[in-house]
């Protein structure tokens, strides 16, 4: 069996932001290198709209397996939307809003994981 590339939650997220249609995804492995989470996961999206609507897929999706966020920011203004699940952080962003912060500069030492185009339902996450 191939083994997962992240645990379950980050993969429910990307099959989440997939659905929605999201650009841009990427993956970033915080271990040892920040001590508040474990990954980040970073996407944009189009329009506000769009990018509540990607928030909102992935709120149902975790949800549907019983895994909420703990707290969520910047919804409503919906350029830079985050949303923490503690052991991972999902990042979406305006293209604006993602150029001006640009997380993967700052977080340059993460390594950096490659996203498959598609997660397989169903595939079991390890930590």
């Amino acid at each position: 069996m191939e083994k997962p590339f992240a645990p379950e939650g980050v993969e429910r997220a990307i099959r989440a932001v997939q659905d929605k249609k999201a650009a841009d995804l990427t993956l970033l492995d915080l271990h040892g290198v920040a001590s508040f989470t474990d990954f980040f996961l970073i996407c944009t999206g189009t329009s506000a709209r769009h990018i509540q609507a990607i928030a909102n897929g992935i709120e149902e999706q975790l949800g549907r397996a019983g895994v909420f966020p703990l707290h969520i920011e910047g919804y409503n203004q919906a350029e830079w939307v985050l949303l923490d699940y503690v052991d991972f952080v999902v990042h979406i962003f305006s293209q604006r809003a993602r150029a001006y912060y640009d997380l993967e500069r700052l977080w340059r030492s993460a390594r950096r994981l490659a996203v498959p185009e598609e997660v397989p339902e169903g595939r079991r996450g390890e930590r």
